[in-house]
């Protein structure tokens, strides 16, 4: 089912690759472009790096009908599927295989330098990723392996709680706090002590009132404010404004 669901996804797609037959490895000194005939390729094409779960695969096709030519499976990299000659950076050694299992070695090359750069690492950025995919399933199956807790109750079982009562240092029991009338909460009192309960707060007159101070006298039996006010209310008719105030003023100057 797993295999069923899997996909496949394009690593790298590099338009102008070279195809060269090789000799066979002649020593353990590995594979070297130099005994190529490099000039002369046995083909080209195009070259494109898919992956399918774990396995990539390197793909020889035609440039124009996209038709396959050669395809290598990889299953780790390095490895013995994918080799780098000891000359040059640019060419490679892969091993192709068919349907029937048949498999061989060729030579690839690329004439830039940067397209033989993003083949390398294409693969090597694959591997890395299933190496970690395979850490972190292996991690996951540890921990569903490893015995699970069971905090529950058995069938049956029960717990006592015992809660004791609130205590002072003496080991008495902590005395209320005594409410006096109004709503006033005072502190317990000390041990053989007594408390003055002050008067509800009802009793208690607040006076916000400030007595004015006496207003002097004048010589005339009354005060200089009554004394301005009578004659401001109470002018003779037909006098002018004028002689009113003048008037007035007289009679300040008198009273003092």
């Amino acid at each position: 089912m797993a295999a069923e669901l899997e996909y496949e996804s394009v690593l790298c797609v590099k338009p102008d690759v070279s195809v060269y037959r090789i000799p066979p490895r002649a020593s353990n000194r590995g594979y070297r472009a130099s005994d190529w005939k490099l000039d002369q390729p046995d083909w080209t094409g195009r070259l494109r790096i898919t992956s399918k779960g774990k396995i990539a695969y390197i793909k020889l096709e035609d440039k124009v009908s996209g038709e396959l030519f050669a395809q290598a499976p990889v299953e780790q990299y390095p490895g013995i599927a994918v080799e780098t000659v000891t000359d040059s950076s640019r060419y490679f050694v892969i091993r192709i295989q068919d349907g029937t299992g048949r498999s061989a070695f060729i030579g690839i090359g690329f004439s830039d330098r940067g397209d033989a750069f993003d083949f390398n690492v294409s693969l090597q950025d694959h591997f890395k990723w299933v190496k970690q995919e395979s850490e972190i399933s292996k991690e996951s199956q540890e921990m569903d392996n490893r015995p699970k807790l069971d905090l529950g109750f058995k069938e049956g079982q029960t717990i006592k709680l015992s809660i004791g009562n609130i205590t002072t240092k003496k080991g008495g029991a902590s005395r209320p706090k005594t409410t006096a009338a109004g709503g006033l909460s005072l502190l317990p009192p000390p041990p053989g002590g007594r408390v003055t309960i002050p008067p509800p707060s009802s009793s208690v007159a607040i006076s916000n009132h400030v007595t004015p101070p006496p207003v002097p006298k004048s010589s005339h039996g009354g005060t200089d404010a009554a004394l301005f006010q009578t004659r401001h209310h109470s002018h003779p008719t037909g006098s002018s404004s004028e002689e009113h105030w003048q008037d007035v003023k007289d009679r300040l100057e008198e009273s003092k």
